[in-house]
């Protein structure tokens, strides 16, 4: 009978996988110890593994190559990392070695642009797209870089208003794009987005506030919609749309040469995970050539703004299995040494799913549980794995300690958790790990952040710290 955890993977999924190995009875990450990780700098622990950055970025980069050199499709690609993914200055550093582009969505970005252009990381010529709903300091930040001569710095406009609050600060002729509001699938509790102009007000839109304003030229059409990139009726649906703007548009606007198809890209979430990337490239570039060709326009150059995307699938947690509270005949919860609302709040925002494995003791036998975390609130829990829908592990001991990994989740958990800051219940944020592979493949480690102690709890609070 199989009834080593071991089994249980080999039986359900294909394994090893490209990152995934097994040396003896320890999990490795692509090739990363993570025992050794374990025992140099404890649990909970999380990790960015920087190398895994810049291989997505230049996997996406190969896929729109491939698919322009295929169709004879005769625009440029640009590839922009999506800033509110992570803005890190490690994970910024890591993708900016790989000639490409921003996108920004509020205020403080432009400072951080503006910290990237003083240490050489970007230049004038690095397109910085600004997206997100413009006010006050975000118009006044936005001004001050293209003042200051970032001439590809592009605003691209949300509501009527904008052009006017920037046209107000910015000295001479600037570049704009339009965001199109798509609409919504029919799950959604709304049918339009909120951000952004509608199709059928763009074009009104342009003829009546851009068309005879010589300080603006108009260069990018933006579209995005919520459910990414996939291969459904409704997106391809929403592309036609999006195409049937961008041609009508062109023809009243010469200078429209720019297409941005937002991000969207998903994260490998099990390992079960299956999406055909390059597929769906060669045929969004397909169906942009052949909608132009037949309205008689030249095609436009193509934008991507992939956040998740590229630093997703770089980011791990670890924890350790404290203890095991068996609540009825049924349910055994297995209580991790953190908090997953704080550490991975999306598993609590919006019931995201992560690759979770095991790091240890996979030649032990396995058993069905739930995963409990720290603070006191019931929601603290995650309590299905992707295509399962269960969690089993290797059996609790307690002598035998039990360590656990959540991968790729690199994208917003440290800035929707509020990384620095406080946590629900005061759970301390656990410490952070660089992790960094040379040309010749040896594995370097820096420790990024030290775990939260209570001095920065109490500070934060405005205590004395006075015991």
């Amino acid at each position: 009978m199989n009834t080593k955890y071991s089994d249980l993977i080999d039986q359900t999924y294909y394994f090893p996988q490209e990152e995934f190995t097994l040396e003896g009875t320890e999990l490795k990450f692509h090739d990363i110890d993570l025992m050794e990780l374990i025992k140099e700098y404890g649990a909970p622990l999380k990790f960015t593994y920087l190398p895994k950055i810049s291989q997505n970025i230049h996997r996406a980069k190969k896929w729109f190559a491939d698919a322009m050199e295929k169709h004879d499709y005769k625009g440029n690609y640009n590839y922009c990392y999506c800033t509110k993914s992570s803005h890190f200055q490690h994970v910024l550093n890591e993708a900016l070695k790989n000639d490409i582009h921003i996108e920004t969505s509020s205020a403080f970005d432009i400072n951080i642009v503006e910290e990237l252009k003083a240490s050489g990381k970007i230049t004038d010529d690095t397109y910085v797209l600004c997206n997100g709903f413009k006010r006050d300091q975000y118009i006044e930040n936005i001004a001050r870089l293209l003042n200051n001569g970032h001439k590809n710095c592009m605003p691209i406009i949300d509501n009527y208003e904008e052009i006017d609050l920037l046209s107000e600060k910015i000295e001479g002729k600037f570049p704009i794009g339009i965001r199109i509001a798509s609409e919504e699938e029919p799950k959604f509790e709304f049918y339009t987005s909120r951000l952004g102009i509608g199709y059928k007000n763009i074009v009104p839109f342009f003829n009546k506030k851009i068309k005879e304003n010589e300080q603006v030229e108009l260069k990018m059409l933006h579209f995005f919609i919520n459910t990414g990139i996939r291969d459904t009726a409704y997106y391809w649906n929403e592309l036609q749309k999006c195409l049937r703007v961008y041609v009508s548009l062109k023809k009243v606007c010469p200078e429209l040469d720019s297409l941005n198809i937002g991000g969207g890209f998903p994260v490998k979430n099990s390992l079960h995970f299956e999406y055909d990337y390059a597929y769906m490239v060669d045929e969004i570039i397909n169906q942009i050539k052949l909608y132009c060709e037949e309205a008689e326009v030249d095609v436009p150059n193509i934008f991507t703004e992939f956040g998740s995307f590229t630093v997703g699938e770089s980011g791990g947690a670890i924890y350790e299995i404290l203890y095991q509270k068996q609540q009825n005949d049924r349910e055994k919860w297995n209580m991790i040494n953190s908090s997953f609302i704080t550490t991975l709040p999306d598993t609590w925002a919006i019931s995201k799913k992560f690759v979770m494995l095991p790091i240890n003791r996979w030649n032990d036998e396995y058993e069905r549980v739930l995963l409990g975390g720290l603070t006191c609130d019931s929601d603290d829990y995650y309590n299905s794995e992707q295509n399962v829908n269960a969690i089993y592990l290797p059996k609790y001991k307690k002598e035998k300690p039990l360590y656990i990994g959540f991968f790729n989740t690199g994208a917003y958990q440290e800035t929707i958790g509020g990384y620095g800051g406080l946590h629900h219940c005061l759970i301390p944020q656990p410490k952070h790990l660089l992790i960094d592979k040379d040309e010749n493949g040896n594995i370097s480690t820096k420790l990024f952040s030290e775990q939260q102690d209570a001095d920065d709890m109490l500070k934060i609070l405005g205590y004395n710290g006075h015991n």
